[in-house]
This record gives structure tokens, C-alpha cells and sequence, in this order.
């Protein structure tokens, strides 16, 4: 674990290339090393592991991540007015920096890690939740990363951990914890970043479960509560008419009172669906 490195401040680097945050890409810079730092090792142990950042933009999280400790760093960065900056973290690093210029979303990460990996990123703002659940569909599962430690909007990030009942609580709850162990780690205040977001963040951690062998298609899954809840406020024997011709008969296989609003059903009732449309 290195202390600093021998990089300029990244105020000073930002200044000297004329760089600024884009709206398009989503962008919001970190520059206080003290908080990357706090993000790099709220995640965990990571020395010894490959570490994937999703927008690195300046670098200010990458430089956190190799102070302390990782063993590699895999960076996607869709901006390339940030490429000359990663080339010279690259250099101070040498052999420990793997720079993917492109989108994410259309990245093969897996390609490019050779032994344990964790996830840990500032995710840009527009790509944040279609991120997340690509690498919830992963396949086989548990995936190739062993954790992930990922920065949403607060709204998002709660949304991520709700529990049934809750207003937040819908098919993005659903869909994380039924492959993932959630918890919210600590909020960061818009005034840390450059420039200043609207909405505060919030760092949210992801450990994979080990699924039994009787668990749904996650596949299934999303099909069941896009229908519940994209008409959240209608009772499930009619929001679900839209994938099975039967809803009432279907809800009492699954022992969910028909009445029910989405809500309402917790993760193993979604589960019991899911593995009724898997074989219907």
C-alpha cells in the first residue's frame, strides 16, 4: 500500500488539459483523495485482486485504488479526452493499469481478468442501473466478481435495498437481492464532487449469493415484476393478466392473496411466480 503517488494534484491536471465534467457522459468528478481512499477501502480487502472501474474520468478513484493496495486495475472509459491522463497513471504504475476505451456496456469485462476481481466504481449517472443489472444477468452465476462496491444516486440506492412494503421497493429491489446481499455503506455530500450533482450519493455494497438449485431464471424473474409492478397500483390478479391467461389460479399455487399489490410480495413470493411462468 502506497501512501501518495508521484502523479500531480488532480485539480492541477484537470486545469492543465481543460477538461471539464459532460453531461452526455454522466460525469462527476471526484478530487478529494481522502474520500476515494474512504471508497477504496470500504470495499474490502483488495490487494491481491484485479479491481474493474467503470468511468475513471480523471483517475481520482483509480490513483485511491492503487494507494491502497490492488494489484491490478481494469479501467473503461468512454471519453477520450481522458486518455492521455489514464496513459500517465499507466506509467506510474507500470504493468498494473489496463486502459479499455469504449462504452461499458458493450465491454467483454470478463475477457480481461486473470484470477479474483472485485467491482468497485463512481458509476456515470445515465449508465448507473443498466450496468447493475447486466451484471446481475450474469451467467453462470456466481458471477466472475466476487463483490461490488458501486456509487448510485441516493433515490437509486435505496431503491436497491428496499424491503417489501416500503415506497421504494420494486423490481430493482427484487432483482438485486435476489442475486446479491445489499447494504447502503455511506452517503457523499454533492459538495465532493466537481461539479456538484443535484442529488446526494450513496455507496452500495453487492456480495453474490450462492443460488439453490431450484431458484428461477432471473430471466423469469424480470418478466414477472415488470408486470406487477409497472402497474404498481393495480391489484396483481389484474397487473399480471399480461403474462398468464390465469392470474387468480396462479397466485394461489404461489400463495399470494390476489388482492395484492406488488409492493406487497416479498422476494420468495416473486421467486414462486417466476418458477410457475418458467413452467407454465
Amino acid at each position: 500500500m502506497a501512501d501518495a503517488d508521484t502523479l500531480p494534484p488532480l485539480r492541477d491536471v484537470i486545469a492543465d488539459l481543460g477538461l471539464s465534467a459532460k453531461k452526455s457522459f454522466g460525469q462527476n468528478f471526484l478530487l478529494d483523495f481522502n474520500l476515494t481512499r474512504r471508497i477504496a477501502r470500504a470495499s474490502g480487502k483488495i490487494d491481491g485482486y484485479t479491481v474493474i472501474e467503470i468511468g475513471p474520468g480523471p483517475g481520482g478513484l483509480t490513483r485511491a485504488l492503487f494507494m491502497e493496495g490492488a494489484e491490478q486495475v481494469v479501467v473503461v472509459e468512454s471519453d477520450p479526452r481522458f486518455e492521455p491522463v489514464l496513459s500517465a497513471i499507466s506509467d506510474t504504475y507500470p504493468g498494473r493499469l489496463q486502459v479499455l476505451m469504449g462504452d461499458a456496456l458493450k465491454t467483454p469485462l470478463q475477457s480481461h481478468i486473470d484470477g479474483r476481481c472485485v467491482i468497485i466504481a463512481n458509476l456515470p449517472y445515465n449508465v448507473a442501473t443498466a450496468l447493475l443489472i447486466n451484471w446481475l444477468k450474469t451467467e453462470p452465476w456466481p458471477p466472475w466478481f466476487e463483490r461490488m462496491t458501486l456509487m448510485f444516486q441516493k433515490e437509486v440506492a435505496a431503491r436497491i435495498v428496499a424491503e417489501p412494503g416500503q415506497k421504494a421497493y420494486g423490481r430493482l429491489s427484487v432483482l438485486c437481492n435476489f442475486r446479491c446481499h445489499t447494504e447502503t455503506l455511506f452517503d457523499i455530500n454533492p459538495k465532493a464532487f466537481t461539479p456538484p450533482p443535484k442529488v446526494t450519493s450513496t455507496l452500495v455494497e453487492f456480495i453474490p449469493k450462492t443460488l439453490p438449485p431450484d431458484a428461477p431464471e432471473i430471466g423469469a424473474l424480470e418478466t414477472v415484476t415488470r408486470a406487477a409492478f409497472s402497474q404498481r397500483r393495480k391489484m396483481l390478479r389484474s397487473s399480471l393478466k399480461t403474462i398468464f391467461p390465469q392470474p387468480l389460479d396462479i397466485l394461489k399455487l404461489a400463495e399470494i392473496e390476489p388482492d395484492w399489490r406488488a409492493e406487497q410480495v416479498d422476494l420468495a413470493g416473486y421467486c414462486r411466480l417466476a418458477l410457475l411462468l418458467d413452467n407454465k
